[in-house]
């Protein structure tokens, strides 16, 4: 067994204050250090590219290097035995056309480089401009040492760019990996019988905030049907998701419910911090994906309002649907999800969903195994 130490570069949406995609570098060099370890092998030297290196280093442990600076890129592509990409939505073209050239140039580059490259668990898609996109997705990922997807449907549009669907493993998003220090062969704790907390994790997305409103007037629903129930609101990507928060939380004022009854986390920086926020909760109510994956992973039963196919697509993964979209939710709908979660309590939903959930937590870690065996650490 080689035990020199290995430099792997990692390149995502890292360093920018959303607590799901830090969760996913948080699992990703977990995994990566885990394997070391199984393997008998030096931990690697992971060096990530940052919006904010000195936040990465400080909460990740790990070195760092500055994403938009090229020298800083090629830097530390230069030094490098491989480069990841991923995890996340990083290839998709709805947010911004930049998005998807800054990633693949990053690829490209590692290329030039003689770098090995390896796709961890990513979400590809929406493309619109495939005749564009199609092609030079295609080229990276077939330079690709490995492959690896978060759902089907990325795989599907992979392949309809023209890489062999054989070469495309589908994995559970990294983040599912981060259930695995919950002791998942326990169960999870009943939440406070007499008080049940309800953790809601909103984001801005249409402009005139309609479905903003309309998760507020199922939370008041709520409320008063149920006056033992307390609402958590968990801001996951500072600073915006604290002011989506805050404008469900005043609509909950304005109907007369003060702090002891709606409460605004004030974001954590560190994923585990989260996690154990979600982990407190009996069901959480979520707009973003890893809001829905934290729960998932430690047990508590998600409630997915869609404004991303992503959402629906890991939500068929538990075998679930979301309540509604932001274009057509329906707030009795809503009230009356979470009301009947209540009543069965999250213990009986995890076991019905244990295997499913423990084989999602199991399978995240594959990228990272196949790196190493690629790489013949």
């Amino acid at each position: 067994m080689d035990n020199l130490a290995r430099t792997i570069v990692v390149s995502g949406y890292y360093g920018f204050n959303n607590s799901g995609d830090e969760a996913v570098l948080h699992a990703i060099v977990a995994a990566l250090r885990d394997e070391a370890k199984a393997a008998g092998a030096s931990a690697p030297r992971i060096v990530v590219l940052s919006g904010d290196p000195a936040e990465t280093v400080r909460l990740h442990g790990v070195e760092a290097a500055h994403r938009m600076r090229p020298l800083a890129v090629l830097g530390a592509l230069r030094r490098a035995d491989a480069l990841i990409s991923g995890g996340g939505s990083l290839l998709q073209d709805v947010t911004s056309a930049k998005s998807v050239l800054y990633y693949l140039a990053v690829l490209r580059l590692a290329r030039w480089l003689r770098v090995p490259t390896f796709v961890y668990a990513q979400g590809v898609g929406p493309i619109r401009d495939r005749s564009r996109f199609g092609p030079m997705i295609r080229t990276a990922f077939e330079a690709s040492r490995y492959v690896s997807v978060r759902d089907e449907e990325s795989k599907a549009l992979v392949a309809s760019f023209g890489v062999a669907p054989e070469r495309i493993d589908v994995v559970p998003d990294p983040v599912m990996g981060m259930g695995l220090s919950l002791a998942p062969t326990a169960p999870p704790e009943a939440g406070d019988v007499a008080s049940p907390r309800i953790g809601v994790s909103v984001r801005f997305w249409r402009e005139d905030r309609s479905e903003l409103a309309r998760i507020a007037a199922a939370l008041e629903l709520v409320l008063e049907e149920r006056p033992d129930a307390k609402i958590a609101l968990l801001p996951f990507h500072l600073p915006s998701d604290k002011l989506a928060s805050e404008f469900v939380a005043d609509r909950l004022r304005e109907a007369g419910y003060g702090p002891d009854r709606v409460s605004v986390h004030g974001g954590a920086a560190h994923p585990s911090d989260m996690l154990r926020e979600v982990a407190r909760c009996e069901l959480l109510v979520g707009m973003r994906l890893h809001s829905l994956i934290y729960a998932a992973t430690a047990g508590v039963p998600p409630i997915a309002v869609s404004y991303d196919p992503k959402i629906d697509q890991f939500m068929r993964r538990l075998g679930e649907a979301p309540v509604g979209d932001t274009d057509g939710l329906d707030a009795d709908a809503l009230a009356s999800a979470v009301l009947g979660r209540l009543e069965d309590g999250k213990t009986a939903w995890y076991g019905e969903k244990r295997a499913a959930i423990e084989e999602m937590q199991q399978n995240s870690r594959a990228p990272a195994q196949q790196i190493f065996r690629e790489l013949r650490i």
